[in-house]
C-alpha cells in the first residue's frame, strides 16, 4: 500500500489557467535557455517543453527587446508564460502588458517603493501573480553581514522582507522560492519559511549542475521537501536541454507517488546472465515514449529466468534471452519474441494498453 504524503495547506493562486497551491496538483516548470528576443527559437523550445509535459514556462527578460518579444512568444505557445525580471521595473510592466501570465521579481532589486508599487498595481490590474525569488547568491549585504553569510535563516528573512513589501502594497497573489546550490541549506530554508507563511512555494535547488549531479541534488532536495508536504510547484535546474528538467521533475513526483505522467520504466542493473544489449533497448524505448503521457508501468529485463518474477508489478514487460525474448504482463509470460523485435513488440503493447484505457 502506497504511503500518502500529507501536504501543507497553502493559498490558491493561478498562473494563467493553471492552479498553484490550495491542494491543486504539484506542477512542473522549466525555463527556456534561448535568447528571448529570438521568438522563433523560444517558441520552438517551449513547444518541445510542452510535449514533454511542462506546465508553466519562464523566460528571461533582461532588456527591452526581450520584453517586446513576450507578446509574440505568448501568441505561439499553449502553456502559461512567466517573465523573469531583475533590476528594471519597466521591463516587468512591459512584459505584463505584453501578455505574460506571471512575474518573477526580486522586490529588493527592482527599485524603490514607488517602483514596486507600480509593478504591483500592474499585476493586480491584469490578474497576474508575482513570484518572489530569493537566491543565496544575491542576498542583501546587510543580511550577509548580520548572519555571517547566506544562511537558511538569512534567506528566510530576505523573503519575508520582500513579502512585506508586496503586502504593504495590498498584494497577496504571491508565491515564493528560496534556492541555494547547497541541498541541505535549501531544504532548511524552505522548512523555516513554511512555518511562517501560507503562500504557495516554488521548490528547487538552484545551479544544481550537469545532468548527473543536478539530477541527484534536485531529487534529494526537492524530494525531501515534497516528502515532508512542502512544495506546490517545482523546477529542476540543470545545465542541460530544459526538456531534461521536465523529465526529471516528473520522475521525482512519480517516485514519491504524487503524480504519474508518462510511462514508468523499470529495468534490471544487468549481471552475468544478461545476454542482450539492455542499455540500448531501454534507451530506444525511452526515446520512443518521451512525449507520451500514458501512465503505464513497463519492465525491461535482461534475463528470462528471473525477469518476469522480479517485475511482477509491471503492466507490461519484456525480457531478453539467447536469440529471443519474452513478452510478459503482470509477471505472466504471454509469448516468445525474436530478440530484434523486443522494442517494437513492447511499443505496440503500449499502444494497445493506451487505447484500452482510453475506452474505460
Amino acid at each position: 500500500m502506497a504511503i500518502e504524503i500529507k501536504r501543507r495547506q497553502t493559498r490558491l493562486i493561478h498562473v494563467g489557467p493553471v492552479a498553484v497551491g490550495g491542494g491543486s496538483p504539484i506542477t512542473v516548470q522549466s525555463m527556456t535557455n534561448t535568447p528571448t528576443q529570438d521568438v522563433a527559437a523560444t517558441v520552438a523550445q517551449i513547444g518541445r517543453l510542452t510535449a514533454a509535459g511542462c506546465e508553466i514556462v519562464r523566460v528571461a527578460v533582461p532588456d527591452e527587446a526581450a520584453a517586446e518579444a513576450v507578446a509574440a512568444i505568448k501568441a505561439g505557445i499553449q502553456i502559461p508564460l512567466i517573465a523573469d525580471i531583475h533590476f528594471d521595473y519597466r521591463l516587468a510592466l512591459a512584459a505584463a502588458k505584453g501578455g505574460a501570465d506571471g512575474l518573477r521579481i526580486n522586490p529588493g532589486n527592482i527599485g524603490g517603493r514607488k517602483k514596486v508599487q507600480a509593478v504591483v498595481d500592474c499585476a493586480r490590474d491584469l490578474g497576474l501573480p508575482i513570484r518572489i525569488g530569493v537566491n543565496s547568491g544575491s542576498l542583501e549585504k546587510e543580511l550577509l553581514h548580520r548572519y555571517g553569510g547566506a544562511t537558511a535563516a538569512a534567506m528566510v528573512e530576505s523573503a519575508l522582507g520582500h513579502v512585506a513589501l508586496l503586502e504593504k502594497a495590498g498584494f497577496h497573489a504571491i508565491k515564493i522560492s528560496l534556492k541555494a546550490s547547497d541541498v541541505l541549506r535549501t531544504v532548511e530554508a524552505y522548512r523555516l519559511l513554511a512555518e511562517r507563511v501560507d503562500y504557495p512555494l516554488h521548490v528547487g535547488v538552484t545551479e544544481a549542475g550537469s545532468l548527473y549531479a543536478g539530477t541527484v541534488k534536485s531529487a534529494l532536495g526537492i524530494g525531501m521537501l515534497l516528502a515532508g508536504g512542502i512544495g506546490d510547484t517545482l523546477r529542476v535546474s540543470l545545465t542541460r536541454d530544459p526538456v531534461e528538467e521536465v523529465r526529471v521533475g516528473f520522475e521525482i513526483l512519480k517516485a514519491l507517488n504524487i503524480r504519474r505522467r508518462g510511462p514508468e520504466i523499470i529495468s534490471c542493473p544487468t549481471c552475468g546472465r544478461c545476454s542482450i544489449d539492455l542499455m540500448s533497448v531501454v534507451e530506444d524505448v525511452e526515446k520512443a515514449l518521451l512525449t507520451r503521457s500514458v501512465p503505464v508501468k513497463l519492465a525491461i529485463m535482461g534475463c528470462v529466468v528471473n525477469g518476469p518474477g522480479e517485475a511482477r508489478e509491471a503492466d507490461i514487460g519484456v525480457a531478453g534471452g539467447q536469440g529471443h525474448g519474452i513478452l510478459f504482463k503482470k509477471g505472466k509470460v504471454v509469448k516468445k519474441v525474436p530478440q530484434d523485435q523486443l522494442v517494437a513488440t513492447l511499443l505496440a503493447e503500449v499502444d494497445k494498453w493506451e487505447k484500452d484505457h482510453k475506452k474505460s
